[in-house]
């Protein structure tokens, strides 16, 4: 499928344009704020108690496929290759925002350790938007969800950042999320993965999303282990993992994974070139991630300290 500026095997072209009409749903909750280069934010209107509230479980439970082809819930749309489904970890879970049916998670997000404990990174072209919200260890239909919804404050991508050429390799994003209604900081719920320069294009990575409800009616958390290798022409490592449709742009990649702690070191996150892969065939099957060198450890000092980002 062919798209403009987004690689739409990642986040569907309906998705898209519900995002693009958002707005029309903001003003039934909260006025909208200005937005900047390279973030935007909202007034203290907008709590993770609020956000815990709208997307209560009737929402999330709405937002899903009630379709098993297997006649198995574990077994729906069964992932091919060495990606699989499993109950997903604290650190990882899905963002969701206001769009048309006010229900679709729409792409994959992780906490990264930080100085006050309230930041997470995804792909830069996954867009925030208004009113979002993070919810980790997703449970679809769950009546209530095991770390809670969090309230997106504010988010912070390189205003480089494009599609295509030497701006895809600027395809990460963080946003601050607001603490809960007993004054918790995130990451002291969740815990945090460890953010890191990538040490090089060849890594043994454990990779962690959440596919879309209409790629995967399994609606569940997917994990793979691979090695990685370079993107030609791009500072990008490539993953070959079957299984990562619409949806989990924005998954870490993570090293020296503990499967104690569940916890492990972020050098990338799903995104990159045409949004995180090849179109095609191979949309699923190859997967993309911008290397984590200085670029990023700005963006991250600029998230930490609320600071618009400001590129030459």
């Amino acid at each position: 499928m062919v798209g403009v500026l987004v690689r739409f095997s990642r986040w569907s072209r309906a998705r898209w344009v519900r995002a693009l009409f958002a707005g029309l749903y903001v003003v039934a909750l909260a006025a909208a704020v200005p937005r900047g280069a390279g973030g935007h934010g909202r007034d203290d209107g907008w709590s993770s108690e609020e956000a815990r509230r709208f997307w209560g479980p009737a929402r999330m439970s709405t937002a899903t496929v009630d379709d098993d082809a297997d006649g198995d819930k574990d077994g729906a749309q069964r992932i091919t290759g060495s990606a699989r489904h499993f109950d997903g970890i604290p650190t990882v879970g899905v963002l969701f925002y206001v769009g048309e049916d006010m229900r679709d998670h729409h792409c994959t997000a992780s906490v990264v350790h930080s100085p006050k404990g309230n930041l997470i990174v995804s792909a830069g072209h996954c867009g925030f938007g208004d009113d979002a919200a993070f919810v980790p260890d997703y449970r679809q239909g769950e009546s209530k969800q095991p770390y809670g919804v969090w309230a997106v404050d504010r988010s912070f991508v390189d205003p480089r950042r494009e599609d295509t050429g030497d701006g895809s390799d600027l395809d990460f994003a963080f946003a601050t999320v607001k603490a809960d209604s007993r004054g918790r900081q995130l990451e002291r719920v969740t815990g945090a993965n460890r953010l890191v320069r990538t040490p090089g294009y060849v890594n043994r990575v454990t990779v962690i999303g959440y596919p879309s409800s209409e790629s995967d009616p399994a609606d569940r958390a997917i994990r793979c282990t691979a090695m990685t290798g370079r993107l030609p022409g791009h500072r990008q490592m490539t993953m070959r993992c079957d299984g990562f449709y619409s949806g989990t742009s924005g998954s870490p990649w993570l090293a020296n994974y503990d499967e104690k702690t569940r916890t492990g070191d972020l050098i990338g996150v799903l995104g990159g070139l045409n949004g995180g892969g090849p179109d095609g065939e191979e949309s699923d099957k190859v997967s993309y991630s911008p290397m984590n060198d200085d670029e990023i450890f700005r963006l991250y000092v600029d998230a930490i300290n609320g600071r618009e980002p400001q590129r030459a």
